[in-house]
């Protein structure tokens, strides 16, 4: 499949080309084969598509309610009639496992649902005035023009988590899809079609597309997903004109198995929880912590389980775990591993990269590193790829411990039918979800988002709503007046006097 000539740009409603002339082939990450070429670009188009946002902002956030709700909901419908066509381009661009693809789609409907649900029944507050014939409440009201950028890993998933709340406050977008795979956010950008011209915009590029984005005046709050690096530095720019921020970045999320849990379970629970989208996702659980008494059962059972997994064609349907998303993804989880093993770590299983079925793809083997020291580099960095890191603590206290000692805290997932311990854990170990025998389940209702290092803000759940809106509180007195403590002073009488 290749889509002929450059794609075009979703601007002020109507698809036009790029003004930069810089191009960006898109390949499959799975055969390297050419899927498409999209512009790089540059700060002219970006400046006409947050022009088109900010042109456009004022009539959408006046737009009633139930209007907002019903186009949200129409966008949800037309998505779901896509599924089969976004799923597919999905799975070619991402490499991402065709089920997977499947999934998202599902969950990208559903965000945009839960939106025009949820937009509906918000609500400010009254507030108890501090005078007679006085009336105080609360009205929330959008930002104005956000800036949304997104990852490879869910490059779809992580924009909706974006866009329908944002829609749903009364905010305008420009959107940009990551470089590496766009092509699924330009084929899904013709749902919103149904919406005034500029209430959606869609620019494609890569670091210097982003930059022009972020420092735009007119752009008042920047959504992105992504590597702390990557927020530390948009937080950095932002914070120059006090732009409003929403970050959800990267982790070294937790998975403690604790020494009553059914392995059974929790062996290919945490297989799944590690090697979903070959180990690409913010939440995946990079640090297992075993429980000495149940380490060697465990290692031996998973060591089975993950030679079972089926590494392949990302289209095919019987595929566990496809590609990583470039060669030099698979060149830095390489690299670490290799740091690893000198900090220590034993390679149990895999390791490095291979060509699975004569895929020309950037694959790398499914790993299992065992000795894994607590504090080295498994522990401590971010290693996006299937690999699976065991480390074990003599009791569940120690895995508590070892678990929260970290700069980031986005999510942390354990294994126990213990409800002390499980509370124990909950309530020691700082992430923004904490998974308890259901690891990486996300709920539309329910706030996204990290601690520490792991990012400030929430998507999803009326918090994601939120994220979208800033309070105003109006003051009325009804009855108009002179106050008594107005000028000039030496007419009133101090409580001392």
């Amino acid at each position: 499949m290749e889509l002929k000539g450059t794609q075009k740009l979703l601007i002020g409603g109507e698809w036009v080309s790029s003004r930069s002339k810089a191009t960006r082939e898109i390949r499959n990450p799975a055969t390297l084969e050419l899927l498409g070429t999209v512009p790089e670009c540059d700060a002219e188009d970006v400046n006409a598509a947050v022009g088109a946002a900010a042109a456009a902002q004022h009539a959408w956030w006046k737009t009633p309610g139930a209007e907002k709700a019903k186009l949200l909901r129409e966008m949800g419908a037309r998505i779901r009639k896509m599924e089969s066509e976004l799923a597919h381009l999905m799975t070619l661009e991402t490499g991402k496992p065709i089920s997977e693809s499947f999934d998202c789609i599902e969950w990208v409907a559903a965000c945009f649902e839960y939106y025009s649900e949820v937009a509906r029944r918000s609500y400010g507050n009254s507030v108890p005035p501090v005078a007679p014939h006085q009336v105080n409440f609360t009205i929330k009201e959008p930002f104005g023009v956000v800036a949304a950028i997104v990852p490879f890993n869910f490059p779809l998933l992580l924009m909706s988590w974006k866009v329908a709340p944002a829609l749903a406050a009364g905010n305008t977008i420009v959107c940009k899809p990551p470089h590496q795979n766009p092509l699924t956010n330009l084929l899904l950008a013709k749902v919103y079609d149904v919406l005034p011209p500029g209430a959606v915009n869609v620019v494609t590029g890569a670091e210097a597309t982003g930059e022009a984005l972020i420092a735009h005046p007119k752009v008042d709050l920047i959504a992105f997903t992504g590597s702390s690096k990557v927020g530390r530095r948009i937080a950095s720019v932002a914070g120059q004109n006090l732009k409003k921020v929403n970050l959800e970045l990267g982790s070294v999320d937790p998975f403690i198995v604790f020494a009553d849990a059914n392995l059974d379970v929790a062996v290919p629970g945490v297989a799944w929880a590690r090697l979903l989208n070959a180990g690409q996702v913010c939440t995946s659980s990079k640090r297992i912590y075993l429980v000495k008494d149940i380490a060697d059962e465990f290692v031996e059972r998973l060591l089975k389980h993950v030679k079972s997994v089926k590494v392949g064609d990302p289209a095919k349907t019987d595929t566990d775990v496809g590609p990583l998303i470039s060669s030099a993804a698979a060149d830095l989880v390489e690299r670490q591993v290799a740091q690893a093993v000198k900090e220590g770590a034993k390679i149990l299983l895999g390791g490095k990269r291979y060509q699975p079925g004569g895929l020309k793809g950037h694959y790398f083997e499914p790993t299992i590193l065992v000795n894994v020291k607590h504090g080295s580099l498994p522990t401590t960095e971010e290693i996006f790829g299937p690999v699976l890191s065991i480390t074990v603590a003599k009791d569940a206290d120690e895995a508590i411990f070892m678990a929260n000692d970290s700069k980031y805290g986005l999510g942390a997932c354990i294994y126990t039918n213990n409800l002390e311990i499980a509370m124990r854990a909950m309530e020691n170990i700082k992430a923004g979800t904490f998974w308890i025998n259901d690891p990486l389940t996300d709920n539309d209702a329910a706030p996204f988002g990290g601690m520490r290092w792991s990012g400030m803000g929430r998507e999803l759940g009326e918090e994601g709503l939120d994220a979208f809106r800033e309070p105003k509180h109006v003051h009325m007195d009804y009855v108009m007046e002179a106050k008594t403590y107005w000028y000039p002073y030496k007419n009133r009488k101090l409580p001392h006097q």
